[in-house]
């Protein structure tokens, strides 16, 4: 297992750790529904150090980019950011991933998945035939995702450019704790408003960054977060999970990524997504909720009232926020309407839950 920056940190303060995407990651520090609360109420600080980061630059970077991505890059401007994902040959999901415009045409940051780093970087290099230039800097960087409804205000006192107004899916850089060239990115997986910030993995500057955090975040109730509340926040948003609710197999159309397909311009397959959004899709990512005691989880089968089969899901949790039990999963197109009923396969049983609109939260 590969550590973080931040491994050290974690078990000083008394993480559960366990192996994520070949790193050894905090799964829970004081508890998931505790650090949940923490982030939808408050401020919570994760270390997502494993995810990976490409820096495509040159002449040629936005034509290699709008090749081999779905949405419309070309609209960004120099401090803006983007959700997007890469399609392969048929279709279906190689990543979903952030494209970061450093600079207009020229110079780009994509932020890709831990688990995909490698698989990603093949993929675009080999689609590579403009010579775009190519850094994969994953294992130099640092990220921290401090993310809340009060997580900018506590960090503004750190920044040397005002962050509290950073609109959503903007980008600043700024002097941090006393670091300089730190990327400040009004992003992140929770829903709840906050920051992600990137630094340099140089000096004693990771050090420095997350002890000037909790310094002046502690006494203000920001916590430590693991991934076990980072995959509930994520999931009362309705927000994909890359290997669980989206894959090589699901196309973004399927996903309900429909937005982030533009067919504007060509990349990888989206002739076959045309298609596809003419003809209609066979089948739909969906949100769902319990009306029947039971937690439904990765991989359950969905049926129809009358037992037969229409689909499976793909996350399922009880939500914190919500105190009831809620997923998502792909079901038969015609099963997809809001309020349609469904039961969900939990241990040979057949358990009531119905199709809601998400995000839940």
């Amino acid at each position: 297992m590969q550590n973080t920056p931040f491994t050290h940190k974690h078990i000083a303060l008394g993480a559960k750790m366990a192996e994520f995407a070949g790193y050894n990651m905090p799964i829970s520090y004081s508890g998931i529904n505790a650090e949940h609360a923490a982030v939808r109420n408050n401020a919570g600080i994760f270390d997502v150090s494993h995810m990976g980061e490409f820096i495509i630059k040159g002449p040629h970077a936005l034509e290699l980019i709008q090749s081999v991505t779905t949405n419309d890059a070309a609209k960004l401007t120099s401090g803006q950011a983007q959700y997007s994902c890469l399609t392969n040959n048929q279709g279906g999901i190689v990543d979903d991933l952030l494209v970061y415009c450093l600079q207009e045409n020229t110079n780009y940051m994509l932020v890709v998945n831990a688990s995909n780093i490698q698989k990603d970087w093949d993929w675009i290099q080999q689609h590579n035939t403009v010579g775009a230039e190519m850094h994969n800097i994953s294992n130099k960087t640092c990220l921290l995702a401090i993310q809340g409804p009060n997580a900018t205000k506590i960090l503004q006192p750190l920044s040397s450019k005002d962050i509290e107004h950073l609109t959503y899916y903007t980008f600043t850089k700024a002097r941090f704790a006393g670091v300089e060239n730190v990327l400040i990115s009004a992003t992140g997986y929770t829903g709840s408003g906050g920051v992600e910030i990137y630094f340099e993995n140089k000096d004693n500057d990771a050090n420095i960054i997350w002890d000037a955090i909790m310094q002046i975040g502690t006494p203000q109730g920001l916590l430590p977060i693991g991934l076990g509340a980072r995959d509930t926040l994520r999931l009362e948003k309705g927000f994909c999970l890359y290997g669980n609710d989206i894959n090589d197999t699901t196309t973004p159309l399927q996903a309900g990524l429909g937005w982030i397909t533009k067919f504007t311009k060509n990349f990888t397959a989206s002739h076959l997504l045309e298609q596809q959004k003419a003809n209609g899709i066979d089948q739909k990512l969906v949100g769902f909720e319990m009306l029947e005691r039971g937690i439904p989880r990765h991989d359950y089968s969905i049926h129809d009232a009358d037992g037969n089969n229409i689909g499976v899901v793909t996350s399922g949790t009880q939500a914190p926020t919500l105190g009831k039990a809620i997923g998502l999963g792909y079901v038969q197109t015609a099963f997809a309407a809001i309020d349609t009923p469904i039961f969900i396969n939990i241990r040979n049983n057949q358990i009531k839950a119905k199709v809601v609109k998400f995000p839940f939260v």
